[in-house]
C-alpha cells in the first residue's frame, strides 16, 4: 500500500493537483510505472498556455512555494506576479511531499538522475498542454533541474534562472552527500538527523554563525550552535523520510548537464534558453566560483546575491531573490502574460 504523503512544514496545506505520468524510461536503464506527480498551479495559464513559470524545490522542499518556502514572491503584485503568470511548482519525483517516491515502491526504487527529474517535468508540461515555459527557477537541486530541463528540452524555456547550483556536482558535495549517507546508514532516523546537522553547516557561513551566535551558551548547556543544530535535526526527521532523502541526494550527485552531451557550454548554448546563474559568495556547498564556471561557459549572465547566510540565501534574502526575477522576467513578451 501506498504510504501517506508526509504533510509540508510551516503551513496549513493547500490542495494538490495530481498527474500520472505514463512508463517514464530513466536514465540508468529502469523504468518507472505509474508515477505520478503532485503540483500547485497559482495564477491563470493564458489562453496559449504560454505564461507559465516552473519553480522547482531544493532537497527537502514542497510543491507548495507559494505558501511555503518562497512565501511573498509568488502571488499578485509579487515578484512572480500571478496576475500575469500562471506559477507551476510541482514536487519531484522522489520526494515524499505526494509524488512519487521510494515510500511508494513496493520493492526496489530505481536510481533518480537529475535528467530523469527534468524529463518527467517535460511529461508533466506536455499533459498540461503548455508547449513553453516563460521562465524556469530553482535553487540547489531546484537549480540543477532547472538547468537540466532547459538542457534536456531545447526551445521550451525561454528563460532560466539558476540559484546556487553548478551545472556537474563537484567532489566537495559528493563528499558532503556521502557522509550523510553513511550517517542514515548506520543510524536510520537518527542518522537523518545528524545528515540534516552535517548539512546546515554547508548551508550557512562560519562568518554567518559566528556573528548569529557568538559563542552563547545554550540554556539546556553547551553551546548555542549546538542546539540550534540538534533543532534542525529533529525538525527534519517529523518532517521528512529518509528514503527520499537518500534518493534525492543520489539524484544531486548524479548531476552533470554535459554527460553524454559534448560538454556544458555546447548543451547550454544549444538550448535556446536565455540563463541568469545566480552565485553566493561564501556559499560552502556550492561556491560562487562554481556557478561562474557554467555561467561563463554558456554566454550566460551572472548576478550574485550578499548575504552572510551562505547557500540558504536563496531561501532567506526575498528582496535580492525578488529582485532577480523581476529583472528576468521584465523582457516577457505580451504573448507571455495572461488574458
Amino acid at each position: 500500500m501506498p504510504h501517506a504523503p508526509h504533510a509540508a512544514p510551516d503551513h496549513a496545506a493547500r490542495p494538490l493537483h495530481r498527474a500520472l505520468l505514463p512508463a517514464l524510461p530513466l536514465e540508468r536503464g529502469d523504468v518507472l510505472h505509474a508515477a505520478e506527480i503532485v503540483y500547485h498551479l497559482d495564477g491563470r495559464l493564458s489562453p496559449a498556455r504560454d505564461n507559465v513559470v516552473l519553480v522547482l524545490h531544493a532537497l527537502t522542499g514542497s510543491a507548495d512555494a507559494a505558501a511555503g518556502w518562497w512565501r511573498g514572491l509568488i502571488g499578485p503584485g509579487a515578484p512572480l506576479d500571478t496576475a500575469r503568470f500562471a506559477v507551476l511548482a510541482p514536487n519531484l519525483l522522489g520526494s515524499c511531499y505526494g509524488s512519487t517516491g521510494p515510500a511508494h515502491a513496493a520493492g526496489r526504487f530505481p536510481a533518480l538522475t537529475t535528467r530523469d527529474l527534468a524529463r518527467a517535468l517535460g511529461v508533466l508540461l506536455e499533459q498540461l498542454g503548455i508547449p513553453r515555459v516563460a521562465l524556469v527557477t530553482g535553487g540547489s537541486l531546484g537549480g540543477m533541474v532547472a538547468l537540466e530541463f532547459a538542457a534536456s528540452f531545447p526551445g521550451r524555456a525561454a528563460r532560466a534562472v539558476v540559484f546556487a547550483a553548478p551545472a556537474v556536482q563537484g567532489d566537495a558535495a559528493i563528499g558532503w552527500g556521502h557522509v550523510q549517507r553513511e550517517l542514515i546508514a548506520a543510524l536510520g532516523a537518527d542518522g537523518l538527523a545528524l545528515a540534516r546537522r552535517v548539512a546546515m553547516l554547508t548551508y550557512r557561513t562560519p562568518h554567518g554563525l559566528a556573528r548569529r551566535f557568538r559563542r552563547a551558551a545554550a540554556p539546556e548547556g553547551g553551546f548555542a550552535v549546538e542546539s540550534w543544530l540538534r533543532a534542525h535535526g529533529a525538525k527534519l526527521t517529523e518532517r521528512f523520510a529518509a528514503e527520499s532523502y537518500l534518493a534525492l541526494l543520489g539524484a544531486m550527485d548524479s548531476h552533470d548537464v554535459g554527460r553524454g552531451r559534448g560538454s556544458v557550454a555546447e548543451r547550454l548554448r544549444a538550448s535556446g534558453t536565455c540563463f541568469t546563474g545566480v552565485g553566493i559568495p561564501g556559499d560552502v556547498l556550492y561556491p560562487d566560483s562554481e556557478v561562474r564556471a557554467w555561467v561563463d561557459a554558456a554566454g550566460a549572465q551572472y548576478r550574485a546575491i550578499d548575504s552572510e547566510h551562505g547557500h540558504d540565501a536563496f531561501l532567506l534574502e526575498r528582496d535580492q531573490v525578488g529582485a532577480i526575477l523581476v529583472e528576468a522576467l521584465g523582457s516577457a513578451r505580451e504573448g507571455e502574460v495572461a488574458a
